[in-house]
Parts: structure tokens; sequence; C-alpha cells
């Protein structure tokens, strides 16, 4: 996710806000670009917790694993 994308859901989310609102396009993009970004941070927190190590109180580790 581009910093000009964010600047767009920001400046989109700032308008619909206003009287005027939001127009059919501007709402279509506003639900893509809200989309992409958490699906963006979705895949990075599962990274996160994919390279995630839990150190028990005795010294033994083991990687988090993914309930299923």
């Amino acid at each position: 996710m581009t910093d000009e994308k964010i600047q767009r859901i920001n400046a989109l989310a700032k308008k619909s806000r206003t009287p005027e609102g939001l127009t059919a396009e501007e709402k279509l993009e506003q639900a893509a670009l809200r989309r992409e970004y958490i699906d963006a941070m979705k895949q990075s927190l599962k990274s996160q917790l994919d390279a995630s190590v839990v150190i028990r109180p005795d010294g033994s580790s083991y990687k988090l694993t993914q309930k299923q």
C-alpha cells in the first residue's frame, strides 16, 4: 500500500463527511481502496506472527501455528 493510496483513502473519508458527500464512482473507489488496505494489513500481521517465536519459562521455544 503506497502513501498516495493512503492519502486518497483519507481524502475520500474527509469528503464523505462534507455536505456534498461522495459520488457513486468515489464510493466504489473508496470501497476498493479500503479492501486493499485491509488485505495489506492482514498480510503484514500474518507475516509478523509467522516469524514470532514464544519462549517458555524453562528456556524452550516454539513457533506460533495457525489454528484450524
